[in-house]
């Protein structure tokens, strides 16, 4: 009976997992970053699902600018949009000027984040406004990225780097320890 119980849980928190995957693209750079909604803070708490060391895999953040302003950064990633053919996913967020951040919308299918912020967290080559700190641990709470691609490889990820550098002066790269693992 408990192994029927165990196969039950574990078939559950799987289908879940790729169920919440089809629309991750964004990173998280330690446990210790991830900035936990007042949501997840309770959901983590009761959660029995332990982190390993396969959870993480090292990215290469290519970043245009950074900035607090929002909507500074929005125009800019519509600009580059339009300059270098650079493709955007926003994941269907937006700013929520009432909570003051990035978020999914209160509707959205996935009522764990609805309403809240969900990072990017896989490779791709298209752009996107995220907080700093999820890949970046010691930038400030509020700092937004303008992200221009998620990279696997170094090589890669500099590569972008050149071509954006450019026409973005202030574009840089960001190593990070990325957790890929389930997020539910």
């Amino acid at each position: 009976m408990k192994n029927l119980y165990c196969v039950l849980v574990a078939s559950f928190m799987f289908i879940g997992c790729n169920d919440a995957s089809r629309k991750e693209t964004a990173a998280v750079t330690t446990a210790e970053s991830i900035h936990l909604s007042k949501k997840d803070t309770s959901e983590a708490a009761s959660s029995d699902t332990i982190q390993t060391d396969s959870d993480y895999q090292t990215m290469f953040i290519v970043v245009a600018d950074t900035s607090t302003s929002y909507n500074q950064l929005h125009q800019k990633m519509f600009r580059l949009h339009n300059m270098q053919a650079l493709e955007i996913d926003t994941m269907g967020r937006y700013f929520d000027k009432t909570k003051d951040m990035i978020v999914l919308p209160e509707d959205d299918e996935d009522d764990i984040y609805a309403g809240d912020y969900f990072p990017r967290r896989f490779p791709s080559r298209t752009t996107s406004l995220e907080y700093l700190n999820m890949y970046q641990p010691n930038a400030k709470e509020k700092t937004i990225a303008l992200v221009a691609g998620i990279y696997e490889s170094e090589k890669s990820a500099d590569s972008a780097l050149s071509a954006l550098k450019a026409g973005e002066q202030k574009a840089f790269t960001v190593k990070s320890s990325v957790y890929v693992g389930c997020m539910h």
